[in-house]
């Protein structure tokens, strides 16, 4: 890339990876990603590391997994020493700017104990410029902009509730007044004014519930032509698989999606009507994704800027009678992941179907612009597959975790458990044929078989599935021991002095 090469790292929140390669592909229209896969790579296999939002996007801006960062939870301080992707390309003289928000929850030993700064998770990652403050529960840059021109402006989360005594009735503002739209204009607004050699973080919120869009995204599907989500049975079938699961309909129903109906039914009907409204939301989020698009080819800066788009998790939908994302299944996890290094054109429109993690970003980004990644990154770059090389030793799986505690307001279905917070926790293991999830305070693993039945059948406590069992488990040991912070792992003080040995 030349000197006064751009990055664009985008991340779309809770974007499912079937909207662009699976079951809803086919129902949604999303013209601008599909047209830059086309002139890019995609990552068909690509998985969040952790879950929610917070801990999600510390895993992908400090390439460490959960277990090494400990931001387990949205409200868990990060460490602020922490190396990320912004400390890392501020080396090379780029200003991390930030068009939206990155839900840092900052560590409390930096800071007095009155400081505003501790009364909220959706602060700034270190090393980053906040440009447009777009925060879910905050947004003031937005909500003045709505007061200005006339609206009448609630206090979140009635911001988001449909201006209407149904739930696909549209919002309260109109389309180009969305949060996605007014994000979008900012952010041309301050790019249009820049030298090239600049850095933009842009993260869009939806199609994050609350599930509440403008018109015309709000009615721009028909619900009757979605497919229903993938389910093994009634609810009660699905309680009845694991104890979690049943703590985590609980916490999690239907009606937690959508703002102003606390009485919504988890009816086939409004199923598909809530799936509509998350997809024209999506429709939305690529519209104005296009726009940034354009505006880098109407400048000449398309060919100069690395473009990386991806999602910090997924969303259930209400797959398995889920809705969020705080689960061990799938579609919790794969995103998507689109890389345009315009360097490296010789795969544009190919697919990677190797597994790749959210961990893997920023090493990539960093590696793409020539900068050394950092030992306490547990991620590996994806730069060999965007030349069509596959490495060696590439792994073979995917590893994800989720924590389920709450230390300070359990759910009370959670706390029914009966489990410690430090142990309300779990682990999958996604390999070549099985996943495993494993879970800590005792609760029964589960196993799947994505040769047969994947999913919707539990293996793990048939005779013939001990073998893969125990492999399993051995796998998801040696992964865990293997990936211990690796801050000084490869670090020794010798009578010569320090001594550091390069990343593999």
């Amino acid at each position: 890339m030349p000197a006064d090469r751009n990055v664009l790292f985008v991340v779309i929140d809770q974007l499912r990876a079937d909207c662009l390669f699976g079951a809803l592909a086919e129902h949604v229209n999303l013209p601008n990603l599909r047209a830059l896969m086309a002139d890019a790579v995609s990552f068909r296999r690509h998985f969040s590391v952790v879950n929610p939002c917070g801990p999600s996007r510390a895993s992908i801006l400090t390439g460490q997994y959960a277990m090494n960062h400990r931001s387990t939870r949205n409200g868990t301080p990060l460490r602020h020493d922490t190396p990320n992707l912004a400390t890392e390309v501020r080396k090379a003289g780029f200003l991390p700017m930030l068009f939206g928000y990155t839900d840092t929850t900052q560590d409390p030993r930096a800071f007095p104990p009155g400081d505003p700064i501790l009364k909220s998770y959706e602060e700034v990652m270190p090393g980053f410029q906040e440009v447009v403050e777009m925060r879910l529960e905050q947004s003031l840059p937005w909500r003045a902009h709505l007061t200005a021109k006339g609206y009448d402006v609630p206090p979140y989360p009635e911001i988001f509730r449909p201006a209407g005594p149904c739930p696909d009735d549209p919002a309260l503002y109109r389309a180009e007044d969305s949060d996605t739209a007014f994000l979008t204009d900012q952010t041309l607004a301050a790019l249009r004014v820049r030298k090239p050699g600049w850095f933009a973080h842009l993260t869009y919120i939806r199609p994050h519930p609350p599930l509440v869009a403008p018109a015309p995204y709000n009615r721009m599907y028909d619900p009757e032509t979605l497919p229903l989500p993938t389910r093994v049975g009634p609810a009660e079938a699905e309680r009845a698989r694991h104890p979690l699961i049943a703590a985590s309909h609980a916490r999690a129903p239907i009606s937690s999606t959508v703002e102003g109906f606390p009485d919504l039914a988890p009816t086939d009907e409004n199923i598909r009507m809530l799936r509509a409204i998350y997809l024209g939301l999506a429709t939305e989020v690529d519209h104005h994704l296009g726009r940034v698009i354009a505006f880098l080819k109407e400048t000449g800066q398309y060919d100069r800027t690395l473009i990386v788009v991806t999602a910090d998790h997924g969303e259930m939908l209400g797959d398995h009678h889920a809705w969020g994302k705080s689960t061990f299944y799938d579609a919790a996890y794969h995103t998507s992941l689109i890389i345009r290094d315009p360097a490296l054109p010789a795969l544009f429109g190919r697919a990677v179907d190797h597994p790749t993690e959210a961990v893997d970003v920023t090493p990539t980004i960093l590696d793409c612009l020539g900068l050394p990644i950092p030992h306490s990154m547990d991620g590996q770059s994806l730069l060999p597959f965007l030349r069509g090389e596959t490495p060696a030793t590439w792994r073979d799986h995917t590893f994800s975790e989720l924590d389920f505690g709450d230390p300070v307001a359990p759910h009370p279905a959670f706390a029914a458990l009966g489990i410690a917070p430090e142990a309300a926790n779990l682990a999958i293991l996604r390999g070549p044929t099985h996943t495993l999830v494993h879970f800590n305070a005792g609760l029964p693993p589960l196993l799947f078989d994505h040769r047969a039945e994947g999913e919707m059948r539990d293996i793990a406590g048939e005779p013939e599935a001990q073998p893969m069992l125990l492999a399993m488990t051995r796998a998801m040991l040696d992964h865990r021991m293997r990936h211990a912070n690796a801050l000084f792992a490869r670090t020794l003080i010798t009578d010569a002095g320090l001594v550091t040995v390069p990343r593999a």
